[in-house]
């Protein structure tokens, strides 16, 4: 049949730029896969569901889109006589949708109510472009398993020393060890070195690195990787990332090495990534073997993987936990914000993502899983719209590598408070609020300073000590000794030294400086710092950090302010420069490994002074800096009072996610040079900043403290309870695999248990022991 609605309007095949929402709807996560389908709109190409929820009719009344494509999919039985293709490189070898679905389409429009004919001139070649078009989420998907490696100016622009023949021999092993795998080829000098030690037990002392930093030498290739096609791994070690070289095989050719004769003997980096990332997990099963029990109902909800994304899933399930973000975003009798674009919009989405959670609607098991391989898990949700939306812009967050789950958190909290809060609700962010008060005391006069700074989460540096082999472990050089969370803690608020300068009394003996508590927070994050550098390369070691079960106190950790027998130390004169005095013990450890005393300077400068480690991790980011020899200038002067004023400038940090108060300081303190002053930020997390009042002055942060209703609680006692852990097992937070631990009060329960949310799988943990050693973030709530 034919309408009124088809004559009339205009109807255009979606455009590869468009995106096409054919897989679950944009308001809820009804799908293809439910009995009445999805209704795909024929002009803008939303979904929106066509059952009992009716979102497809909303989409109608809405923007009068009429005409729509139903798709409904069902499950084909399939018998497999062999195992899957061996995945070779990133892209994931599965079957085609045809070979595991059958597909039911149909027309209507849904002014008129009436089913039209799909064979229809004006709707065949829509209908057939919308079938074959790239998903939404496909288009993610596609990002997640492939990377595009691309060429660079130190690659381009190589020059190589005079040619000579590298005697097999000379191939053999590393030239500073005796590695003979895992080794590296400097294409411009002929140089052989072992590359970094990787995950999976490949062995590497960084010999290969540490020639490229003493010789100024970029460009290497993996020689196990080399394949007579002229494929390999090659290193840009000025970039710090891989990339390709199309003239590989006359590149090699220069140092006798010949395409044709060349055989790859070891993995690449891409498929160590990939069984790296496939291989770290979680137990599934009891100490006896036995299947971890399923649990279903309202607050069970799984998440699909979609690819590197269960640090965004275990991030959300904690969060979603919490009564303020469950009631802020599980609004089941409120009607949805009417926008234009629901996958666009950051309040819609996160309603459905709490509709998904906690209507109980989607916890079920999957009986297509179940009938082919007989667990009893959920299918879970695919939270593909919110990824994009929340990584929209973002250098990592837009990709689909693994990332760190408590920057995640951090970028989500700042998405989160930015947006619009309609009809008086609270900002779900807000019980996360407290205040850090720092005290600064000189330790020549005396005097002390305080500041104020409100955050939403706290690190703690967790102490490593290795276990000794006599403590019978089999491995003892990777068991670590545990810890208490309060060590962690009193590690966190104790006094430490500083040097500093100090402007009233002119001491050169520095600064006892220490952080307590001046507020607490309804919720509080924790996280959990388990980081050590082996061969220069940051390596997240396991730490079992032992967390009270039963609600503890934080009363403590309270600061009790300025006390009438402190003298305050006078504000610093405005064209005072700052005085930087570096660490002497970290400066000589810099100094012996051969870098330069500026860019030592320049390093403890950027990252707070005290840690050798993070500093010369800071230089190999910063080799290619254009100050990087220069002499450490902080500014300070007068004369830069208007570049660091200046609007452009702060804007710009405020789309980093600095405030203003913040960064109109680090534009002070910099000179107003906005790469220097990102930086300057980075390493004073606890600066408040200077607060403009509407005239142009400057209000200080200690002052604008007093003025302002500090976030968080005075009222003691301050007692807390763990509520949830994002757990991480793998060697690098990028890398590995993320999942959530929960208490929950399950039904028939007499005490609240442990859940854990691994995906999509939603079980009852059993072994508390992988929650104390892979603990990542914490979550508190207060009781």
């Amino acid at each position: 049949m034919s309408c009124s609605h088809l004559e009339s309007l205009g109807l255009a095949p979606p455009t590869p730029a468009q995106s096409v929402y054919r897989e679950d709807c944009t308001q809820c996560f009804d799908s293809i896969d439910d009995p009445a389908g999805l209704d795909v709109c024929l002009q803008c190409f939303n979904g929106g569901c066509a059952g009992d929820r009716l979102h497809s009719k909303l989409h109608n009344s809405l923007r009068s889109h009429p005409l729509s494509l139903n798709i409904r999919r069902s499950r084909k039985v399939v018998t497999r006589d062999e195992p899957p293709a061996k995945m070779s490189k990133l892209a994931i070898a599965a079957e085609t949708e045809e070979d595991r679905y059958s597909t039911a389409l149909a027309a209507k429009c849904l002014e008129c109510n009436t089913d039209l004919d799909i064979t229809n001139p004006k709707l065949a070649s829509v209908v057939d472009v919308i079938m074959k078009a790239n998903t939404f989420s496909r288009k993610e998907e596609v990002k997640a398993w492939e990377q595009e490696l691309t060429s660079c100016e130190h690659v381009l622009l190589m020059q190589q020393h005079d040619s000579r023949t590298i005697e097999q021999g000379e191939l053999g092993h590393c030239s500073a060890c005796d590695l003979r795998e895992n080794l590296w080829l400097c294409l411009e000098c002929g140089n052989l070195g072992c590359g970094r030690k990787q995950l999976g037990g490949v062995d590497g002392n960084s010999h290969a690195l540490a020639h490229a930093t003493e010789s100024g030498h970029g460009v290497a290739v993996k020689l196990g990787s080399i394949t007579p096609e002229g494929t390999a791994d090659i290193y840009c070690y000025k970039c710090d990332d891989e990339r390709i070289d199309d003239k590989l095989g006359e590149h090699l050719a220069h140092w006798g090495i010949m395409l044709a004769e060349r055989q790859k003997t070891e993995k690449s980096l891409t498929e160590m990534q990939i069984e790296q990332n496939l291989k770290w997990d979680f137990s599934m099963t009891t100490e006896d073997g036995k299947e971890l029990q399923p649990l279903f109902g309202p607050g069970l909800t799984g998440l699909k993987n979609l690819g590197n994304s269960c640090y965004l899933a275990s991030i959300i399930q904690c969060l979603f936990d919490m009564p303020v973000f469950r009631d802020r975003y599980f609004r089941p009798n409120d009607a949805l914000p009417v926008v234009e674009e629901p996958a666009a919009d950051l309040e819609t989405q996160l309603r459905k993502m709490g509709d998904g959670l906690w209507s109980g609607r989607y916890s079920k098991p999957d009986a297509e899983l179940s009938a082919e391989s007989h667990i009893n898990h959920q299918k879970g949700l695919a939270p593909a719209m919110l990824k994009h939306l929340i990584g929209r812009g973002h250098e990592e967050f837009s990709t689909m590598r693994q990332q760190d789950a408590f920057e995640l958190l951090q970028h989500l909290f700042k998405l989160i408070t930015r947006s619009q809060h309609p009809g008086g609700l609270q900002d779900p962010t807000t019980p996360f609020k407290f205040v850090l008060e720092q005290r600064l005391q000189c330790l020549g006069c005396n005097k002390v300073r305080y500041s104020a700074n409100e955050q939403d989460s706290v690190f703690i540096d967790v102490p490593l000590e290795k276990l000794p082999a006599s403590q019978g472990a089999e491995d003892a050089g990777d068991k670590y000794k545990p810890v208490t969370l309060k060590e962690c803690l009193d590690n966190l608020t104790a006094a430490e030294k500083v040097e500093l300068t100090c402007s009233a009394c002119g001491s050169t003996a520095g600064f006892s400086k220490q952080s307590l508590f001046k507020t607490f927070p309804q919720i509080l994050v924790v996280n959990a710092r388990k980081m050590t550098v082996v061969n220069w390369v940051p390596i997240k070691v396991d730490v079992p950090v032992i967390v009270p079960d039963e609600p503890f106190l934080l009363d403590s950790y309270v600061s009790k302010g300025l006390q009438p027998s402190e003298e305050p130390l006078p504000d610093e004169p405005e064209t005072a420069a700052p005085v930087f005095v570096p660490d002497a013990a970290a400066i000589a450890q810099l100094e012996g490994m051969g870098f330069p005393r500026n860019r030592c300077e320049r390093a403890l400068h950027a990252t707070g002074n005290s840690d050798a480690n993070a500093a010369m991790e800071w230089l190999f980011g910063h080799m290619d800096d254009a100050d990087i020899d220069a002499p450490l200038d902080l500014g300070g002067s007068g004369g830069h009072a208007a570049s660091s004023a200046d609007p452009e400038k702060i804007e710009m940090l405020g789309a980093m996610g600095f405030g203003a108060p913040q960064a109109r300081k680090a534009l002070k303190e910099t000179g107003g040079d906005v790469e220097r002053a990102v930086e300057w930020l980075f390493s004073h997390p606890d600066d408040q900043g200077i607060f403009d009042d509407g005239d142009g002055s400057g209000v200080s942060g200690q002052d604008q403290a007093a003025i302002k209703e500090p976030a968080g609680s005075t009222t003691l006692p301050a007692q807390f309870q763990l509520q949830s852990i994002v757990c991480h097992k793998g060697t690098s937070i990028h890398a590995g695999h993320y999942v959530a631990f929960i208490r929950k009060e399950l039904e028939g329960g007499s005490a609240p248990n442990w859940v854990l949310f691994n995906d999509e799988k939603v079980v009852a943990a059993t072994d508390i022991d992988e929650m104390r050693k892979f603990a990542y973030v914490y979550f508190f709530k207060r009781a």
